[in-house]
């Protein structure tokens, strides 16, 4: 069974957006207690943040915003997408096919545009929309 974990982090390095992705046939057979998921998400973000400084090199090489599998920790790949705001959308995953990963990351990618045409909506300040977390849900249903 895949894991996903995905994170939109801002210019800045600060985070934007975060989520785990559980596909949905784990979801109701799946039961953890609240210590053991939060030492899982903290792992998580550690491991994305150590992936930033591999981004950070990455990104001045190529002028392609998707950047593939950039690092791995332990069974963990790290894919990326670099927007032209330097905005970074980076997902950690257990299964590699970077074809689903480039189609989701597009799709996000068309998401965050739509937020950040909101005259309300501050560039890399945190996303707290129910409505744009339910469509990353459902994007990440969809290709991964």
């Amino acid at each position: 069974m895949s894991n996903y974990y995905f994170a939109i982090v801002g210019a800045t390095d600060n985070p934007i957006y975060e989520t785990e992705i559980i596909p949905s046939s784990r979801s109701s057979a799946f039961i953890d207690s609240n210590r053991q998921r939060d030492d899982h998400k903290h792992l998580n973000q550690f491991i994305i943040h150590a992936a930033l400084d591999v981004v950070e090199e990455y990104q001045w090489n190529t002028q392609a915003m998707y950047l593939k599998s950039i690092d791995r920790f332990n069974e963990f790949y790290v894919s990326c997408f670099v927007t032209a705001g330097n905005v970074k959308f980076m997902l950690l995953h257990d299964q590699k096919s970077e074809d689903s990963i480039k189609q989701f990351f597009t799709e996000i990618y068309e998401l965050y545009i739509k937020i950040l045409m909101n005259p309300f909506y501050e560039k890399n300040a945190v996303i707290p929309n129910a409505s744009f977390d339910n469509r990353v849900k459902l994007v990440a249903r969809r290709f991964l």
